[in-house]
């Protein structure tokens, strides 16, 4: 399933390497009582993932840790099916369990589809990431 975030990332992303591209540590995913992975399978498939994990926030920001979502991924033939609502929802009912005040999370600019879907969700934008190649 990594590989399908990865290779859905790729058009949006000019630098990823053609192999061997690991973004997660899953296995601390999974046993990290800081973090939250879940998976949710449809007919005995998984359809789609996401993960929550505590983090430090920066030393100027008002709160000392945020929860970061991540590894948000839905099997194309599972979209528009609310799957992904629901994860995003496990992992803010997680977080607030965690007594978190604040979620973040990034995502591709080109990536419209999961910009909307997020902003269902009530995220909304707080910073653009600017790139010059030279």
């Amino acid at each position: 399933m990594e590989q399908g975030v990865v290779d859905s990332e790729r058009p949006y992303d000019n630098y990823l390497k053609e192999e061997g591209v690991v973004y997660y540590d899953i296995p601390a995913l999974i046993t990290n009582s800081d973090s939250y992975l879940v998976v949710v399978e449809v007919n005995g498939e998984i359809a789609g993932s996401g993960y929550a994990q505590i983090r430090q926030s920066r030393p100027f920001h008002t709160h000392d840790f945020h929860c970061y979502l991540g590894f948000i991924y839905l099997e194309s033939r599972c979209r528009g099916k609310a799957i992904g609502r629901q994860i995003i929802d496990a992992l803010k009912d997680w977080d607030i369990s965690k007594g978190m005040k604040n979620i973040q999370l990034k995502v591709y600019a080109e990536n419209a589809g999961a910009i909307r879907a997020y902003k269902k969700s009530g995220f909304n934008e707080v910073s653009v990431l600017m790139e010059l190649v030279v």
